[in-house]
């Protein structure tokens, strides 16, 4: 029997982490942990210099054990590698990410970060993401497809797995697409607005971004612009990068 891990950004209560979770009971023991709150575009870091609080938690799937974490979701990779679990998983998901991981967005995801982590410590590492708006339709009908797909799927040790689910309805998607490449500009545009200044001289900035329609062939967004579910694979720092599925 496999040992799972699941992870994700959005916090232990998010209902991606939850779907997810149940899903992949069928393909084994399954461990949650997670962070208590959301860590969105933490990236890959992890904390230094002060204890990390773990605690169990009352996870709503039946046979799944949790936990909470104070930490980043990188920490949460780390712990139930090096320390929670009682063997290290056979293979970690990250997700269900609430918003695409794309294009240079994957280097601010903490999804992805936690999956990168994953394969640093010798684990095979999937990194699941769907649309903000209603693909939690279309992620439903198709995540039996997407876990039995990539679970098993053969990639070198410095590379993870990126999936993400358009939004849109269920009639419209128009299936897998594979071996897609990560798409190198940017999926939003963004602007930064003042929004205040402060008395000492200081501003305080909100950042916005606009969805642009600017896609390349081949690619990620490419792929879930067009109503496919992107499924490719992400190199990890100083690896070779020829390899695709």
């Amino acid at each position: 029997m496999r040992t799972i891990l699941v992870v994700n950004d959005d916090g232990i209560g998010a209902n991606g982490i939850q779907r997810l979770a149940k899903a992949l009971t069928k393909y084994g023991k399954v461990y949650v942990i997670a962070p208590e709150k959301e860590r969105s575009a933490a990236s890959h870091s992890i904390v230094f210099r002060r204890p990390i609080a773990v605690e169990p938690y009352d996870f709503p799937v039946e046979g799944v054990t949790a936990y909470t974490c104070d930490g980043q979701p990188a920490d949460c990779v780390r712990l139930g590698c090096l320390a929670l679990l009682p063997e290290k998983p056979d293979v970690v998901f990250s997700g269900i990410n609430h918003g695409y991981n794309v294009g240079t967005d994957i280097q601010y995801s903490a999804t992805v970060g936690a999956a990168f982590e994953a394969d640093y410590l010798g684990c095979h590492a999937v990194a699941v993401s769907e649309g903000m708006f209603d693909a939690n339709v279309v992620t439903d009908a198709y995540l039996d497809e997407i876990i039995a797909k990539t679970i098993d799927m053969e990639v070198p040790k410095g590379y993870i797995i990126n999936v993400n689910v358009p939004d849109g309805d269920l009639s419209e998607i128009k299936g897998f697409k594979t071996g897609v490449t990560v798409a190198r500009e940017y999926f939003h545009e963004d602007t930064y607005t003042k929004v205040e200044e402060m008395e000492n001289g200081g501003m305080k900035f909100e950042v916005s971004g606009v969805l642009v329609n600017n896609v390349i062939p081949g690619t990620d967004y490419e792929a879930v612009f067009n109503k496919y579910i992107s499924v490719g694979v992400v190199s990890n720092i100083g690896v070779d990068t020829t390899f695709s599925v």
